[in-house]
C-alpha cells in the first residue's frame, strides 16, 4: 500500500462524513447552502483542510468558518468516531473560490459569444 495514497482516501472520507453531518446533523443555519468541494490531509493525517462553496458566494465565507468552528467540537468527535483513525485530525475550514471563479468566466465567455 503507498503511503501517499492513504492521505487522499483519508480526505474523501473525511468530505463523505462531513457531506452527511451537513444534511443530518449540523443545523447551523450559518451552514445552510455549504457545499464540500474538497480536502486535503497532511502526509500523518494528523491536520484536514476541507474547501467549500456557498451558493450566495464569497460574501457568505466568513459566516460559513464560524458557524464550522462553532460546531468543530461535534465535528471531531463524529469524525473520529467514523473514521477510526489513531489520531483525530485538526480540520480547518477554506472558502474555494473555484466554483465562483470558473461560473464568471463562463458568463463572460457567453457574453463574448453574443457580442461576436
Amino acid at each position: 500500500m503507498s503511503e501517499g495514497r492513504r492521505p487522499e482516501r483519508v480526505a474523501e472520507l473525511l468530505v463523505r462524513e462531513l457531506s452527511e453531518m451537513l444534511i443530518r446533523d449540523l443545523k447551523d443555519p450559518r451552514l445552510k447552502g455549504v457545499t464540500l468541494t474538497g480536502a486535503r490531509m497532511t502526509d500523518d493525517l494528523r491536520r484536514g483542510r476541507v474547501f467549500f462553496s456557498h451558493l450566495e458566494g464569497s460574501e457568505r465565507a466568513p459566516a460559513v468558518i464560524a458557524g464550522f468552528k462553532s460546531a468543530s467540537g461535534f465535528i471531531r468527535r463524529e469524525i473520529g468516531r467514523s473514521l477510526a483513525l489513531r489520531h483525530t485530525p485538526e480540520i480547518e475550514f477554506e472558502f474555494d473560490a473555484g466554483p465562483e471563479r470558473a461560473a464568471r468566466i463562463n458568463a463572460l465567455l457567453k457574453d463574448s459569444r453574443a457580442k461576436g
